[in-house]
C-alpha cells in the first residue's frame, strides 16, 4: 500500500507502557493504520521508541495583546495595576501591530507542538475591532499549520458600555466562536454574565469567562455559571479561566464545588505562570500560589485544561510558547509527582482541552487527522517530568517543524 507519510517506531501516547512500538500510516491527511509490521511504501520519518501524540492544545491564550513589554512594562515592587498598565496602551494598538506580535507568539507556539488554539480578543472601546481583524487574518494565514479559534471578549468593564456590546456582536456576527468576559472588572457583574450566556445561545457559541481570579473564596461567581449552563443545556460548551480562589479551597469544599462542575459540564482551565505571577502580591511573607489544583478536580469528574495564557506582556513578562514548560510548572507548583499524575497533566494540554473544544477527530487513532507530534521522551509523564522538547511536528501529515537534538561535542 502506498502511504503519504509512515512514522516508524513508534510509542503511541496513551498505549500501555509495555505496548511495542507501532508503526503509523498517513494519507490524505488522516491516519489510516497503525501497526507494529505495517508494510506500504512512501516517506518515512523513524521515531526512534519516541513518544507520539496528537497535537497540543492551547485553549486560553491572549495572543492581540502578547509582546508589549517594550511599551508597557511589568509594575514594580509587586504592584497589582497590570489591567491599567495594559489599557493604557491598547489605544495604540493597530491591526498591523497585533497582527506582527501575535504572529510571532503563535509561531512560538507551533515550534513547540501546539496545532489547535483558541484565542481570547478584546473589543474594548479603546481598541475596537482592530485585534479581531488582525487576528482573524492571521488565523486564516496559518490554516496550514494550526486550528485558531477566537473567543471574543471585554476586558475593562461591560455594563453600561453600549460600544462593547456592538463590538461583541459584531465579532460574533463576523464568525467568533466562543464569548467571554471578565465580570470581576464590571460594575455589574453578574448581568455581564447574564448577557454572555444570552449572545451564547442566540449565536450557538461556546462560552469561556475568565473567572473567580482572587486570593479567598467568601465570593465565587462560578454558581451562577453553573446555574446558567445548566438552564440554556450547554454542558460540555462553557469553560472558566483562572479559578484562583479555588487553590484556598479547603478540601471538602473543593470536592463540592468540583461534583458541580463535572455534573454541569464545565471545564476549568488554570492558568500557572499569570497566577503565580499575579496573585498573592496584597501578601508581604508566606506568599500564597493561587494556582487552582486541576487534579483534584479531575478527581471529582471536572474537565480541566492548563494553558499560557500570557507572554511578555504586564501579566506575565514571561513565555516561550512552550505549554510543556507551562505544565512542568504547574505540576511542580501543585506538587504532583508521580507518573499518573504527570500523565494526567499532559491529557490537560492535549485530549482534555481536545474534549472543550469538541475536536471529535482529535487524537493518535485511525480515522483521525494526522495532526501529530514526535516528542525526544518515551513517554508522556517523561514529557512532563523532564520538559522534553518535541522533535517534529505534523498537520494533516504535512510536516510543519522539525528540531534537532542537542549534540554534546566531547573531546
Amino acid at each position: 500500500m502506498a502511504f503519504d507519510l509512515i512514522v516508524r517506531k513508534a510509542r503511541i501516547a496513551g498505549a500501555a507502557p509495555d505496548a511495542p512500538a507501532s508503526n503509523i500510516g498517513v494519507q490524505d491527511g488522516r491516519i489510516v493504520a497503525i501497526e507494529t509490521g505495517l508494510a506500504g511504501d512512501g516517506e518515512e520519518l523513524d521515531a526512534g521508541g519516541c513518544l507520539v501524540s496528537a497535537g497540543l492544545i492551547e485553549t486560553h491564550i491572549h495572543l492581540d495583546k502578547s509582546r508589549i513589554l517594550d511599551r508597557s512594562s511589568p509594575s514594580p515592587d509587586r504592584g497589582m495595576d497590570h489591567m491599567k498598565r495594559v489599557a493604557a496602551v491598547k489605544p495604540s494598538f493597530t491591526v498591523e501591530d497585533v497582527y506582527a506580535r501575535a504572529a510571532a507568539s503563535l509561531e512560538s507556539l507551533l515550534i513547540n507542538g501546539v496545532t489547535h488554539m483558541r484565542t481570547h480578543v478584546e473589543l474594548d472601546p479603546n481598541v475596537g475591532m482592530r485585534s479581531f481583524e488582525a487576528l482573524q487574518q492571521l488565523a486564516k494565514d496559518y490554516a496550514w499549520a494550526i486550528d485558531l479559534d477566537l473567543c471574543v471578549f471585554i476586558q475593562e468593564g461591560w455594563s453600561g458600555v453600549p460600544e462593547a456590546d456592538v463590538n461583541l456582536v459584531s465579532g460574533l456576527d463576523q464568525g467568533a466562536r466562543a464569548i467571554g468576559g471578565a465580570p470581576s472588572y464590571d460594575t455589574d457583574g453578574p448581568a455581564q454574565i447574564d448577557r454572555i450566556f444570552e449572545l451564547a445561545r442566540d449565536y450557538d457559541v461556546d462560552v469561556d469567562i475568565h473567572l473567580d481570579i482572587g486570593p479567598s473564596f467568601e465570593h465565587l461567581d462560578i454558581y451562577q455559571v453553573c446555574k446558567l449552563t445548566d438552564k440554556i443545556g450547554w454542558g460540555g460548551r462553557v469553560a472558566v479561566g483562572h479559578g484562583s480562589k479555588y487553590a484556598s479551597m479547603p478540601p471538602a469544599e473543593l470536592a463540592d464545588l468540583g461534583k458541580l462542575l463535572a455534573d454541569t459540564g464545565v471545564t476549568v482551565t488554570v492558568l500557572p505562570a499569570t497566577d503565580l505571577f499575579t496573585q498573592g502580591r496584597h501578601l508581604d511573607h508566606s506568599v500564597i500560589r493561587g494556582v487552582a489544583d486541576a487534579n483534584a478536580l479531575v478527581e471529582h469528574g471536572v474537565n480541566c485544561c492548563l494553558s499560557t495564557n500570557n507572554i511578555l506582556n504586564p501579566f506575565t513578562p514571561f513565555g516561550d510558547g512552550s505549554l510543556v514548560r507551562i505544565a512542568n510548572m504547574y505540576a511542580n507548583v501543585a506538587q504532583r509527582g508521580t507518573s499518573d499524575e504527570q500523565a494526567e497533566i499532559f491529557e490537560m494540554v492535549s485530549g482534555r482541552p481536545g474534549r472543550l473544544l469538541r475536536r471529535d477527530d482529535y487524537g493518535i487513532a485511525v480515522g483521525n487527522r494526522a495532526d501529530m507530534v514526535i516528542w525526544d521522551a518515551p513517554s508522556t509523564a517523561d514529557v512532563i517530568a523532564t520538559n522534553a522538547q518535541p522533535l517534529f511536528g505534523f498537520k494533516g501529515g504535512r510536516r510543519t517543524f522539525s528540531r534537532t537534538r542537542a549534540e554534546l561535542h566531547r573531546p
